[in-house]
């Protein structure tokens, strides 16, 4: 006996969707019950900080992640508008590319992604004082900061080199059969 104790209330059951809509096998599923009580289905459901969604599309979670951009930025601004360039850019590259989870976005709407591109950009121009209309690529040599595509990129290399290069035995089985995708 493992002694365990769940919370129904936080408890629930998604079904994940194939990509190839051919292979879907059933859309009814009987209910799971736990410590007597149903639990619920859903098809979105937040996760240590992420959205995953039954169709594994990453947009909401891409959404959530353009509003935490702008969320900082505008905190930033705030409290450390007035503050030197060098303190800015520190300050910038702390909080402002970190994007959790972004090595793990794969299935996703070009248009989502365009939008949070143009939420990297515009956040740049707010926090350093630039004009809407003033080119990016200056603004990112000016200030040496990377592209918004550089960072994407840099998180998904990390990761997948950490998952190749991994010593447990689970991830080295799923890296040989062929689990992982990026780069």
């Amino acid at each position: 006996m493992l002694d365990l104790h769940c919370n129904t209330l936080k408890t629930v059951c998604m079904v994940f969707a194939p990509h190839n809509k051919c292979r879907v096998v059933c859309n009814s599923f009987p209910n799971f019950v736990l410590d007597g009580q149903p639990l619920q289905f859903v098809s979105e459901f937040h996760y240590l900080g992420h959205i995953i969604t039954n169709s594994l599309c990453y947009d909401a979670d891409i959404h959530r992640e353009i509003r935490n951009l702008y969320y900082r930025t505008n905190t930033l601004v705030c409290i450390f508008g007035k503050c030197s360039r060098k303190v800015k850019i520190r300050l910038f590259r702390t909080y402002c590319i970190c994007f959790y989870g972004a090595a793990l976005w794969k299935y996703h709407t070009a248009s989502v992604i365009n939008k949070f591109k143009s939420c990297y950009n515009k956040c740049m121009k707010m926090f350093f004082n630039y004009p809407k209309m003033h080119c990016v690529a200056a603004i990112l040599l000016v200030l040496k900061l990377p592209s918004f595509d550089t960072v994407v990129h840099n998180y998904k290399y990390s990761f997948y080199t950490h998952w190749t290069g991994s010593v447990n035995s689970v991830v080295q089985y799923l890296s040989s059969v062929g689990c992982m995708y990026y780069v």
